[in-house]
């Protein structure tokens, strides 16, 4: 379910979360967890060690504009943190867009990262005919949220990880919604 956009960038609603845009506020929490060197190796952006302003900076370009959208998993409407995750979606051209997303460690193993990547396929909020997603393959765990969220594998490539400093093997995914 996608709620009214308050800032240009919808909320959309999960069973024990909301994802919902970036705000000032979320910076302690999104600092601490992407200071973890297991989340950092996961993504391709997110360095290790977390320089000084590099959240603050996060926060000023997650904000909503017209490439990506960054939304929150906030857990507060069951009690959890007001920051669980992250998913992302970055515009392509050919009304295509990239799927990302990381969740905090402590909910590892807990359906939410599936959850999330689901909700935010059935939103569809940027009315994409065709989704894709690359993860590490050293990282099969979120390889099976992608394919459990109806992701298909389409091949092998590589990309840059800013905390490993190195190329990195990724399996692509693909999901045509239409």
């Amino acid at each position: 379910m996608i709620l009214e956009p308050i800032t240009g960038q919808p909320t959309i609603t999960a069973d024990r979360f909301v994802l919902r845009p970036v705000r000032k506020s979320d910076s302690g929490l999104l600092q601490m967890y992407s200071a973890d060197e297991r989340i950092a190796r996961g993504t391709r952006s997110i360095p290790h060690p977390m320089p000084p302003g590099a959240i603050d900076a996060f926060v000023a370009r997650a904000q909503p504009q017209s490439d990506e959208d960054v939304w929150v998993l906030d857990g507060s409407i069951i009690g959890l943190d007001e920051v669980l995750g992250v998913v992302a979606l970055e515009r392509m051209d050919r009304n295509q867009s990239e799927i990302s997303f990381w969740i905090a460690p402590a909910c590892w193993n807990s359906g939410l990262a599936s959850e999330a990547v689901k909700a935010a396929v059935a939103a569809n909020p940027q009315n994409c005919r065709t989704l894709f997603a690359a993860v590490f393959q050293d990282n099969p765990v979120s390889a099976r949220v992608l394919t459990n969220a109806g992701f298909d594998y389409l091949g092998d490539a590589e990309a840059f990880s800013v905390a490993r400093g190195a190329t990195v093997a990724t399996w692509t995914y693909v999901l045509n919604m239409i």
